[in-house]
């Protein structure tokens, strides 16, 4: 169901998008520079290029692919694309270095506009971390936040679950695949639970992932991770090597203006050295949940808790 204003054919600025990703313009970066140029919508700027461009040939392509894709989604829950200056557009998007003009969901697009709040980690957390990610999460729903992952193995994880089961608790996932696909694999269960009752998001074109090298594939995850940073308030590290993807999200977290809370736990490990560098940018160190709460003016809707709990 594409539930977006009458003015506007969802499959037509869908069908453009992906052609325009299509043309050689293999990157978030480029595309965004495209539309920074040409303030139009896709399928505005697509016939605009057509007059300039060979596009007849990529637009018979992505046609086939993207027919092919929507009769799979059409059987999916909830599935609609949200367009930049379509109503429901989250702006705070724009935030991003390389705003979404065009972006994937299942579910609740109106949670999009709620108070949120990323806590995300490391895929191979330890017992503690994971223990940390759930009370972290748990918090947060009681005082009225939306928890904002990445379904990636781990602290992702264990916030949306810890989430999902705490009364009243709202979550939204943020992909680094097409919607239509899981990763891992392991979660497919987790993901369409969060399509369904929740959100899911993904910027992930399909017609350029599935024609791009397997390993080109894995950029799309460090460029979710920059879109939940601009969907969410603020950003929470429970748990990350010196080499972890969520550095990717504490990096955008400061060049968006966003809070960065970094758990405690995270300064006493001797082995990584990240903390101390991103608390000296600007990152906040948190012990108890009031430390997020106090930095952040209190919950959001419906907030109901009054506890300080240590983390």
């Amino acid at each position: 169901m594409f539930n977006l204003q009458n003015t506007l054919s969802p499959f037509d600025e869908m069908l453009s998008y992906e052609t325009l990703w299509g043309l050689k313009r293999g990157s978030l970066k480029e595309v965004a520079a495209l539309f920074e140029r040409n303030a139009q919508l896709p399928s505005k700027l697509l016939a605009t290029l057509q007059a300039e461009t060979l596009v007849d040939e990529v637009l018979k392509d992505v046609q086939r692919l993207v027919r092919d894709v929507r009769e799979k989604l059409a059987a999916m829950h909830g599935f609609s694309v949200c367009i930049h200056r379509d109503f429901q557009y989250p702006e705070r998007l724009r935030a991003a270095r390389y705003p979404l003009e065009l972006f994937y969901y299942r579910g609740d697009i109106g949670l999009a506009a709620s108070r949120c709040v990323s806590v995300v980690g490391a895929r191979k957390c330890s017992p503690e971390g994971l223990k940390r990610a759930a009370k972290l999460a748990r918090g947060l729903v009681e005082a009225g936040f939306t928890v904002v992952s990445g379904l990636a193995e781990g602290v992702d994880t264990a916030a949306m679950k810890a989430a999902m089961e705490t009364e009243g608790g709202r979550t939204i996932g943020v992909i680094g695949t097409p919607i239509n696909e899981n990763y891992p694999k392991s979660n497919k269960q987790l993901q369409e639970c969060v399509a369904q009752e929740h959100l899911l998001v993904s910027q992930v074109p399909f017609y350029h992932y599935a024609h791009e090298p397997f390993t080109h594939k894995k950029r799309y995850f460090p460029e979710r991770n920059e879109t939940m940073s601009a969907l969410s308030e603020a950003t929470i590290i429970v748990e990350a090597s010196d080499t972890s993807g969520s550095l990717t999200q504490a990096r955008a977290c400061l060049q968006q203006g966003r809070k960065l809370f970094i758990l405690n736990s995270c300064f006493e490990n001797r082995e990584i050295s990240w903390p101390s560098t991103y608390e000296k940018r600007g990152a906040i160190r948190i012990r108890e949940l009031d430390d997020v709460l106090k930095a952040l003016g209190g919950g959001g809707a419906n907030a109901g808790t009054d506890a300080v709990e240590k983390i």
